[in-house]
């Protein structure tokens, strides 16, 4: 049996404006950045629109960019946000 994981989720730009939140404290079975996106989706809406597969969404584990295959580990801090463009 997996001990869940407590995780701070951040959420900026875009993203945050359709969670309506900034931050929250997540219990999370997940072991790699890809799988609590996935968690994440699975909540529904507001979540399953911004966050889904095929959109585009950077992903930062304790403020280093992050892949779907990067592992999360208890206390760490998780961000999603969408891609910044510049010009």
């Amino acid at each position: 049996m997996t001990v869940p994981l407590t995780i701070t989720v951040r959420y900026f730009a875009s993203i945050r404006e359709a969670v309506g939140t900034g931050q929250e404290t997540v219990q999370t079975g997940a072991a790699t950045l890809g799988a609590l996106r996935d968690e994440l989706i699975a909540r529904g809406q507001p979540w399953a629109q911004c966050l889904a597969r095929g959109r585009a969404v950077r992903m930062a584990l304790n403020q280093v960019m992050g892949q779907d295959a990067t592992p999360l580990a208890d206390g760490a801090e998780a961000a999603f946000f969408p891609p910044v463009t510049g010009g």
